[in-house]
């Protein structure tokens, strides 16, 4: 039916973002994908994304989370989506930690929420600034993966970044399939202009030192945790037992019979939908 109690999927493309930037502190020109409700904002609500996707593969979440009464401001990761400058590149996991914190820090507190490898940011920012949001969302997280690069790939990628830092290499999620089950998902997955495909020898070195920088990660705020039962990426049982070590104040987890790894992309997300607008709900009302 596309429909259930709380959030409709019917209509949600007819709420359109305004494409905005946001200058970070190095001067790093970033995207922000801001979705505006129709009255007074109930919250605001900061989005990230994973490592190949950008702000419009979540365009149905923004746009249930703005039909809601929630602002939502989409980041798209420096290198990534629509940012050109240092394709594919950082200068370091902490640097893409601070756009985030710069970017909440120019609003009211934020709900925010984090898709596949977004979700390691979301954890290291509540490492490097405690306390800085109304609570976290981690929606298959890629914290605990299932993929990787090969090794002979993975060596290449330590010498290259010895002396060639900005040489890219393949990102290991070439097939669609890994992300969703849905064929019309999966062929805009495969056409899609903006998905970042490759990336720097510095960025798999800087995911490999975040990975480390959040190993043994204390979170403060209360944790959302969303999980697909038929996911390829994320692995999902030390997924579950890796959230339970971050001593929360309160973790929730949902889990999707039957979905694949990218959940806006099922079928009928409206049950997903649902979940996400009562739970940062309840995080603006707390």
């Amino acid at each position: 039916s596309g429909e259930r109690s709380g959030v409709s999927t019917r209509g949600l493309a007819l709420v359109t973002p305004h494409i905005d930037t946001f200058r970070a502190s190095d001067g790093y020109d970033l995207t922000v994908h801001r979705y505006a409700p129709a009255g007074e904002p109930r919250g605001r609500v900061v989005y990230l994304h994973g490592i190949q996707s950008h702000a419009g593969w979540y365009a149905a979440s923004c746009a249930a989370l703005a039909t809601a009464g929630f602002t939502v401001e989409f980041l798209d990761r420096r290198g990534s989506g629509r940012n050109t400058v240092a394709r594919g590149d950082t200068p370091s996991w902490r640097r893409l930690v601070d756009d985030i914190a710069e970017l909440l820090a120019s609003g009211p507190p934020a709900v925010l929420l984090s898709v596949s490898w977004g979700g390691k940011l979301a954890v290291a920012l509540e490492q490097v600034y405690p306390g800085r949001t109304r609570g976290v969302a981690l929606i298959t997280p890629g914290i605990c993966p299932q993929l990787g690069p090969p090794l002979l790939t993975r060596l290449r990628i330590g010498g290259a970044w010895l002396f060639a830092p900005t040489r890219t290499f393949p990102i290991p999620l070439d097939d669609p399939a890994l992300f969703t089950a849905n064929p019309s998902r999966q062929a805009y997955i495969r056409d899609d202009p903006l998905a970042l495909r490759r990336a720097t020898a510095r960025f798999f070195i800087e995911s490999v030192r975040l990975d480390a920088a959040i190993a043994r990660a204390r979170v403060t705020v209360p944790v959302l945790l969303m999980l697909a039962e038929k996911d390829r990426i994320t692995h999902n049982e030390r997924t579950r037992a890796y959230v339970g070590r971050l001593g929360a104040p309160e973790v929730l987890v949902r889990e999707y019979a039957g979905a694949s790894h990218t959940l806006e992309f099922e079928p009928d997300p409206s049950a997903v939908l649902t979940d996400l607008e009562r739970w940062v709900a309840e995080r603006v009302r707390g």
